[in-house]
C-alpha cells in the first residue's frame, strides 16, 4: 500500500490564514470529486474560517475527560476506519488529552499516511523544534508545543502562507482573530510588529531552505550538473597559507550583499601534496569560516582544480574565490597553475581572484607538482618520449653532425632522465634501450649496423644502458617517495582536523557523530556514508547515524565497508576506495567507534540519573505517605470512631468539635496531596502557563482561603501595574508561601503581604511582592536548600507537612517568568520576594492558540 502525501500550511504567527488557505484546498478538491473529510479543524471562533467548513463531511470528534474537564481530540480510529482520499488535521504539533493513542497530533498524522490517506496541516514556525531557542530569544516565549523539523521536512509539499506584520496587526484589531478583550495584550506583547517581522523573516528563511533542498535533489535526479543560479553560493579555495583569513573575510563580505547567500571554505588535500598548509593555520581558518556563518570542507582530490570544480558544480555554487598566486615565475613551467586553471574551466561559475600581500613573495614553501603515479595521460606522454624521443633526437644529431659519441651519449641520457620523470620506470627502461640500439646504429662505429667493431664502444653503450636504467630507477623511486610522503602529509592533515575539530564538538554522540560521517563522505567524495550497528552476529543491522542521500541499510549494500568494533560496521556508497586510501577510512571507523561507545555511556549516564533521581523521589514520598499522611487520617479516623461509638451520649458542641477535627485533617490531606501532585507536574515538565495580564489586588485576595484572615495583613496598591500571569498558578504559589509565613510566626504576629513597583532599569520594569514574618529566620545557608523538593527547615513537626510547598512555590513561578528568593527579614524572621515583571517591558509575552492543556492548574476555587 503506497504511502500518503502530506501537505503543510506553515505561517509565521497565528491568525495569517492557514487554516483558511486549508480549507479553501479542501473546497477545490472536494469540486474536482476527491473524497475529503476534516478530520480535525480548530477555527478558533472566527466567523470566515467557520464558514467554510459547510459542505465538508466531518468526523465527529473524540470526548476526553481529564481532572474533571471535558475535552475534544481527532477520533484517529474512526478516520482510519472512514478512509478518506484526503484528510483535513489541523494544528499538527498540538498535544493530545492523555489517555490518546498518540502524545501528539503529528503521530497521529503519521499513521493517517502509513494508511495510504493523504493529509492537509497547519503549523507556525514557532512550533518548529530547532527554532525553539531563537523564537524564546525574539518573542521571549518558550513554546511547549512542537514537532520535530524532519517531520514537516518530509512533507510532500510545503506552502508559505504569508502576510505583512502590518496586515496582521489590522486583521487582529478588526476583531477577525480573536476576542475584543484579548486584542489589546496580545498587539502590545506577542504581536509586536518587530516580533512579527523576525517570525516572518525566519518562516521565510526556512521555507528557502527546503525549497533549495528540492532544488538539489530534483538535479541530482536529473544529472544536472550546470550552475543554476537561483541562490548565491560562494566558495572560497583556501590552501592553508597566511593568506586564507583574508580570502574568507572577502568571500564573506561578497555573501553579505545577497540576501539568502551561502558561504563554504573548501581545502583540497590531494594525494600528491599539493595544498599542504599549516594544520594550526587551517583549524584557525575553519574556526573563522564558522564564526562568519560558513562551513568548511575538506576534500581529497589528485587535481586541485578539478577537484575544487567538482565540489563547487556538486554545491551548485555560483562563485569561486581564491587567493593570487605566490609562486615565483620560475614555477610556472610546471603548468599555469590552480588560479588559472579554474577561472579557464569554471564555465558559468564566476571566479574572483583577490590580491593578497603574500602573493608572489614565497614566503611559505608551496609544495610544487611534481611527477609521480600519474595517470594515463602522463603514462602516454612517457611512452611517447622513451619510444619516439631516442629515434628523434638520432635523426637530429645526423642532420647536425653531432660533436662526438660522449656528447651524444649524454643527450640521449637526458631523453631516459625526461621519460622517468614524466611517465615514470618503464618508460624510462624503455627509452634507455631505444637509446642504446640509436647510438649502436647511427653513431657507433661501423654505422647503420647492429655491430660494434671498438671494444671500448661496447663498454661505453653498456654503461650507457646501465647508467640509463640506473637513473630512470632512481628517479622513479624518489617520485614515488615523494608520492608517499605526501599522501602521508593529506592524510595527516585530515586526521589532525578530525581531532582538533570533530572531537571538540558536542560530548555526546548524535551530533558529532553526523559531522563525523559528513567528512567521511566529503573526504573520500562518496554518495552516502552509514555507521550500522548490531549487538549480536544474527541480530539485524540497524543504523545510528547517516550522511548523504540513500545510506545503505547493511553492509552489502555498500561498495566499502569496514569494522568499527565488535558491532559497529562503516559503509560507504558511490564507489571503490582504493587500497590506500583504506588506512585513513579505518581511522575514521575507529572515531566513529569512540564517539558511538560515547554516545551510549552517555545515555546510560542518563538513564542512572534519572534512575537515581527517581529513586530519591519515591522513596521521600513513601517517607510523605508513611509520616505526615497518617497523622491527619489517624486524627479522622479517631474522630470517626467517636462519633459512631454507642456507648456515648456526644453533646452538640462535643460532636461539632469531632467533626472540626474531620474537616481540618480532610483539608490538610487536601493540601498535601495538591502539593505532591503540582511536584510530580513539575519534575516532568507538564506545567504550561496561561500568560496574561493579571492585578495582584485580585489574585493575592483569593490566596488567604487556608489561612485565618486576622493572620494576615495586605498591602496591595491598587495602582501596580499589571503582571503576566497564570492566575491560578500565582494563587497556589502566593497560599504555600502565605501558609508557610502563618506557620512559623510567633502568636500574635501578623503576616505582611506588601506588593511595589520597582522603577526600570536595563533589564526593565519589575513588580515584587513579599510575604514577610516575624519567625525564627533561616540561616543564610539553608536559603536554598528550603527550596528543594522534600526539605523541612529545623524542628517542623511531622505531620506539619512534606515539604513541598515552597518547592511548588518556586516551580510555579519560574514557570511564568519569574523569580522567588528568600531574605531576612529586618529584626528577625524571613521575608520570601516574588518577583515579576511588569506589563508593558519586554517581559514574557502573551502566548496565543493555547491548547486545551495549556493551564494545568487551576484556580482553588474551580479545583473545590
Amino acid at each position: 500500500m503506497a504511502r500518503g502525501r502530506l501537505r503543510i500550511y506553515l505561517g509565521a504567527a497565528p491568525g495569517v490564514g492557514k487554516t483558511y488557505a486549508m480549507l479553501c484546498e479542501a473546497h477545490r478538491r472536494l469540486a474536482r470529486g476527491t473524497d475529503v473529510v476534516v478530520g480535525f479543524v480548530e477555527t478558533h471562533n472566527r466567523a470566515n474560517t467557520a464558514e467554510l467548513l459547510h459542505g465538508l463531511e466531518a468526523v465527529p470528534r473524540r470526548t476526553m475527560e481529564h481532572r474533571g474537564a471535558e475535552f475534544t481530540e481527532l477520533d484517529l480510529d474512526a478516520l482510519l476506519a472512514r478512509r478518506p482520499q484526503v484528510a483535513l488535521v489541523d494544528e499538527l504539533a498540538h498535544t493530545n488529552v492523555p489517555g490518546c493513542r498518540n502524545a501528539k497530533r503529528w503521530q497521529d498524522v503519521e499513521e493517517l499516511l502509513a494508511a495510504g490517506i493523504d493529509v492537509i496541516s497547519t503549523v507556525n514556525i514557532q512550533h518548529l523544534e530547532s527554532l525553539g531557542d531563537v523564537v524564546e530569544g525574539i518573542t521571549g516565549v518558550r513554546q511547549r508545543e512542537t514537532v520535530p523539523d524532519e517531520v514537516v521536512r518530509r512533507a510532500d509539499q510545503i506552502e508559505l502562507v504569508d502576510m505583512s506584520p502590518q496586515a496582521l496587526r489590522r486583521r487582529m484589531a478588526h476583531g477577525n482573530v480573536y476576542a475584543p478583550e484579548k486584542v489589546d495584550a496580545a498587539l502590545s506583547n506577542y504581536f509586536r510588529p518587530g516580533n512579527l517581522t523576525a517570525l516572518r523573516e525566519l518562516a521565510l528563511l526556512w521555507t528557502a531552505d527546503r525549497v533549495d533542498e528540492y532544488l538539489q535533489t530534483y538535479r541530482a535526479e536529473q544529472g544536472i550538473a550546470d550552475t543554476w543560479q537561483a541562490r548565491e553560493r560562494i566558495v572560497v579555495g583556501l590552501t592553508g597559507g597566511p593568506e586564507g583569513a583574508t580570502l574568507i573575510r572577502r568571500a564573506a563580505r561578497i555573501a553579505a550583499k545577497g540576501s539568502g547567500s551561502e558561504l563554504l571554505a573548501v581545502h583540497i588535500s590531494s594525494s600528491d601534496g599539493l595544498a599542504g598548509g599549516s594544520p594550526q593555520a587551517l583549524i584557525e581558518q575553519r574556526a573563522l569560516v564558522e564564526s562568519l556563518g560558513g562551513s568548511f570542507h575538506t576534500v581529497l582530490g589528485d587535481d586541485p582544480a578539478a577537484a575544487l570544480l567538482d565540489f563547487a558544480r556538486g554545491v551548485n555554487a555560483t562563485q569561486i574565490v581564491l587567493g593570487s598566486s605566490r609562486r615565483k615565475a620560475w614555477q610556472y613551467i610546471y603548468g599555469p597553475g590552480v588560479g588559472s586553471t579554474v577561472a579557464r574551466d569554471s564555465g558559468d561559475i564566476d571566479v574572483h581572484i583577490v590580491t593578497h600581500e603574500h602573493a608572489a613573495h614565497g614566503r611559505g614553501r608551496i609544495p610544487i607538482r611534481k611527477v609521480t603515479d600519474l595517470g594515463r595521460p602522463r603514462a602516454i606522454a612517457g611512452w611517447l618520449i622513451g619510444v619516439a624521443g631516442p629515434p628523434l633526437l638520432a635523426l637530429l644529431l645526423t642532420h647536425v653532425h653531432g660533436p662526438g659519441l660522449p656528447t651524444d651519449m649524454l643527450l640521449f641520457l637526458s631523453v631516459t632522465v625526461c621519460a622517468a620523470l614524466v611517465g615514470g620506470l618503464f618508460p624510462a627502461i624503455a627509452s634507455a634501450l631505444v637509446g642504446s640500439t640509436a647510438l649502436n646504429y647511427y653513431f657507433t662505429p661501423p654505422i647503420h649496423t647492429l655491430t660494434i667493431s671498438d671494444s671500448q664502444n661496447i663498454v661505453a653503450v653498456a654503461i650507457f644502458t646501465a647508467v640509463g636504467i640506473s637513473v630512470a630507477t632512481v628517479v622513479d623511486v624518489a617520485a614515488r617517495r615523494t608520492n608517499e610522503a605526501a599522501r602521508a602529509q593529506a592524510e595527516a592533515q585530515t586526521l589532525s582536523a578530525l581531532a582538533g575539530t570533530v572531537l571538540r564538538g558536542a560530548p555526546t554522540g548524535d551530533g558529532v557523530l553526523t559531522a563525523l560521517l559528513d567528512q567521511v563522505r566529503e573526504t573520500f567524495q562518496v554518495d552516502s556514508v552509514a555507521l550500522l550497528e548490531r549487538r549480536h552476529e544474527f541480530d539485524p543491522w540497524h543504523a545510528i547515524a547517516v550522511s548523504g542521500p540513500n545510506p545503505p541499510e547493511h553492509p552489502e549494500d555498500g561498495q566499502v565497508d569496514v569494522p568499527a568494533g565488535k558491532t559497529l560496521a562503516l559503509v560507504l556508497c558511490g564507489r571503490v576506495l582504493p587500497a590506500a586510501d583504506r588506512r585513513l577510512l579505518g581511522a575514521f571507523a575507529a572515531q566513529a567507534a569512540v564517539l558511538a561507545e560515547r554516545e551510549q555511556l552517555a545515555r546510560e549516564a542518563a538513564a542512572a540519573r534519572r534512575q537515581a533521581e527517581g529513586n530519591r523521589i519515591r522513596t521521600a514520598l513513601l517517607a510523605a505517605v508513611s509520616h505526615d499522611l497518617r497523622t491527619p487520617l489517624a486524627g479522622i479516623k479517631a474522630a470517626v470512631s467517636s462519633l459512631r461509638a454507642e456507648d456515648v451520649e456526644w453533646d452538640p458542641a462535643d460532636e461539632a468539635e469531632l467533626l472540626a477535627g474531620i474537616e481540618a485533617g480532610a483539608d490538610r490531606l487536601d493540601h498535601l496531596i495538591n502539593n505532591l501532585l503540582d511536584m510530580s507536574r513539575l519534575q516532568t515538565g507538564t506545567v504550561t502557563p496561561l500568560i496574561q495580564p493579571v492585578d495582584l489586588d485580585e489574585v493575592v485576595p483569593y490566596a488567604l482561603g487556608g489561612v485565618q484572615l486576622d493572620s494576615v495583613r495586605l498591602d496591595i496598591p491598587e495602582s501596580l501595574p499589571m503582571v503576566p500571569a497564570d492566575a491560578g498558578l500565582l494563587e497556589r504559589a502566593l497560599a504555600n508561601l502565605i501558609e508557610n509565613a502563618v506557620k512559623y510566626s510567633p502568636t500574635g504576629q501578623k503576616v505582611l503581604v506588601k506588593a511595589d513597583a520597582l522603577a526600570p532599569t536595563t533589564g526593565g520594569g519589575r513588580v515584587e511582592l513579599r510575604v514577610v514574618d516575624r519567625g525564627p529566620g533561616v540561616p543564610e545557608e539553608a536559603k536554598e536548600k528550603i527550596f528543594a523538593p522534600f526539605q523541612r527547615y529545623g524542628d517542623a513537626p511531622r505531620g506539619a507537612g512534606v515539604g513541598l510547598g515552597l518547592a511548588v512555590a518556586r516551580g510555579f513561578v519560574e514557570a511564568m517568568g519569574g523569580t522567588l528568593t528568600a531574605e531576612d527579614t529586618p529584626g528577625g524572621g524571613l521575608t520570601m520576594v516574588v518577583s515579576l515583571p511588569a506589563v508593558g517591558q519586554p517581559p514574557e509575552p502573551v502566548p496565543v492558540e493555547p491548547s486545551p492543556l495549556t493551564s494545568l492548574a487551576p484556580r482553588k476555587a474551580e479545583l473545590a
